[in-house]
């Protein structure tokens, strides 16, 4: 079977995301953001991936270029929630490698990156919460776990590495022969909430916003428009990783917003993304569109975050 990106999300990393790890007094908050990640996961297992690339904002971070990780296995558990919210999940070493490839013929900058054994087959990198909870609903928890490889963005790059960044993970996939799903792991504005960690700014309700209308309009190729200022007053750690997104979506793909909300001091949004041909969301036979959930606006305020979940729940 030819290789090709089948699936592709945008998914929050809070740790309300997953109802297992929340307290009993969290279970009020984020009902949106867990029925668009059960959304999430059910149309990343009706798209069939073979392996699952995530781009998430919280493992390594190296000067001047991104990160691909070869080790053997990933694996980890979710800081102050029950020790079952954990996933060892293997590295795919041969898309990780084709994907090193891919982003050198593009000329991005990117090192290979393995941790503790010296060979990278034996290594085992530690999971970020990142990574951790999107694969929570795609793929992390099947029998066997779903193969992984993470990349991590570089902020000091410009935009245009980050969009270049995107188009490799495709390339990469047909280069490995392999169905591979992406997943942007990206929370939003930091800064909607005064008690929270990052104090507050208006900026966060109107990154949130312009990211939502972006979106919801299909049009991420205007992210490389929205202002620098902007983002870092909002606190954003969503813009580099949807560039990748973008760039691995811009030709042929449509995309749906499935929910958004920002139920303590920062923004989460669920949306999916699909190749025009062949649609893992549409009906068999018929060529129809199958129904998404639909989104689930909060207006952008927010509550403080519990203590005990302070750290848990930070995406920045």
């Amino acid at each position: 079977m030819a290789g090709a990106l089948v699936f592709a999300a945008i998914a929050p990393h809070g740790g309300l995301a997953i109802e297992e790890a929340c307290t009993p007094e969290e279970r009020g908050l984020a009902a949106a953001t867990r029925a668009g990640m059960k959304e999430l996961g059910r149309l990343f297992g009706a798209a069939r991936p073979q392996a699952v690339v995530v781009a998430t904002p919280h493992n390594v971070h190296i000067p001047g270029a991104m990160g691909v990780l070869v080790s053997g296995r990933v694996a980890g558990r979710l800081a102050g929630a029950p020790s079952a919210i954990a996933l060892d999940v293997p590295t795919d070493q041969k898309l990780a490698w084709r994907l090193l490839e891919c982003l050198g013929s593009a000329q991005v900058p990117a090192v290979a990156v393995s941790f503790g054994s010296n060979d990278p087959a034996d290594a085992v990198a530690p999971m970020d919460w990142g990574t951790l909870i999107p694969l929570w609903f795609m793929g992390g928890r099947n029998d066997p776990p779903m193969p992984l490889v993470v990349i991590t963005p570089a902020r000091d790059l410009p935009a245009s590495d980050h969009i270049k960044a995107g188009a490799a993970i495709a390339a990469a996939a047909v280069a490995a022969g392999l169905r591979v799903a992406l997943i942007a792991s990206a929370d939003h504005g930091h800064a909607h909430d005064s008690k929270g960690p990052y104090g507050f700014d208006p900026a966060a309700k109107k990154y949130d916003e312009v990211i939502c209308e972006l979106v919801r309009g299909e049009r991420l190729d205007r992210l490389a428009d929205i202002p620098s200022d902007l983002v870092e007053a909002a606190k954003a750690d969503s813009w580099w990783q949807l560039l990748i997104l973008h760039g691995a979506t811009a030709k042929g793909w449509s995309g749906k917003l499935v929910s958004y909300e920002a139920p303590t001091y920062f923004g989460m949004l669920t949306a999916a993304y699909e190749p025009a041909s062949p649609s893992p969301f549409r009906g068999e036979g018929r060529g129809e569109r199958a129904q998404l959930a639909t989104p689930a606006i909060s207006p952008g305020s927010a509550s403080p975050p519990r203590k005990r979940s302070v750290r848990r729940t930070r995406a920045r």
